[in-house]
C-alpha cells in the first residue's frame, strides 16, 4: 500500500524502485526497505530485487565502488568506518574487500594530513600532549587505524607522538 491506503502492484513497485535506482546507487537492503514500506510480501521484493540485478539497475560491486568514492573524497573517512557502514549495508565482505584493493593504497593517507592539519588549529588543550590524544581520538572516530595517524603525525612533526604501548 502506499501513503493513501491504494493497493500497489508488482509492475508500479518495480517501475518506483528502478527510478530510484536508476537516480543514485543504492544497495539492495536498501531498496529492500522502501518496499517493505509498501507492505509488500517478502516473495515478490525478493522477486523485485532479483530483476533489479538482472537488468543491472542494482548492481553491489557499483555500490560499493561509489560509497567508498564519495566517503573517501567528500566525508573524509577513514577504511574502517567505511568498512563498518559497508557491512551495516549487509554487503558481503569479500566483495567489499575486493573493491578495496582495487583502490589505490595511498589515497587513505593522502586525506588524512589535511584533515589533521586543519584539526590541529583547532584543538585546544592545556598541554601539547593532550592535544595531541584529542587529534588521535578525532582522527580515530573518523575512521583511519593508530598506525596510519600515529606516522601521519610523525611525518607532520606534530610534537612527539606517544608510543601505543604506554
Amino acid at each position: 500500500m502506499d501513503k493513501k491506503g491504494r493497493i500497489i502492484t508488482e509492475e508500479a513497485a518495480y517501475a518506483r524502485m528502478a527510478r530510484v535506482c536508476s537516480q543514485k546507487e543504492c544497495a539492495p537492503l536498501d531498496i529492500a526497505r522502501k518496499l517493505r514500506r509498501m507492505e509488500l510480501p517478502e516473495l515478490l521484493i525478493d522477486k523485485i530485487i532479483d530483476r533489479l540485478k538482472k537488468e543491472k539497475y542494482l548492481d553491489e560491486r557499483r555500490f560499493i565502488r561509489s560509497y567508498i568514492h564519495d566517503k573517501l573524497y567528500f566525508n573524509k573517512w577513514g577504511k574502517r568506518k567505511i568498512i563498518l557502514f559497508l557491512k551495516q549495508k549487509q554487503l558481503p565482505q569479500g566483495l567489499i574487500e575486493e573493491v578495496f584493493s582495487e583502490l589505490p593504497g595511498e589515497s587513505f593517507g593522502e586525506s588524512l594530513k589535511p584533515i589533521l592539519e586543519k584539526k590541529w588549529k583547532s584543538v585546544k588543550g592545556k598541554s601539547d600532549y593532550e592535544k595531541r590524544g584529542k587529534l588521535i581520538r578525532y582522527a580515530l572516530g573518523k575512521g583511519f587505524s593508530l598506525e596510519e595517524v600515529t606516522a601521519c603525525m610523525e611525518k607532520m612533526k606534530i610534537g612527539e607522538v606517544f608510543d601505543e604501548t604506554e
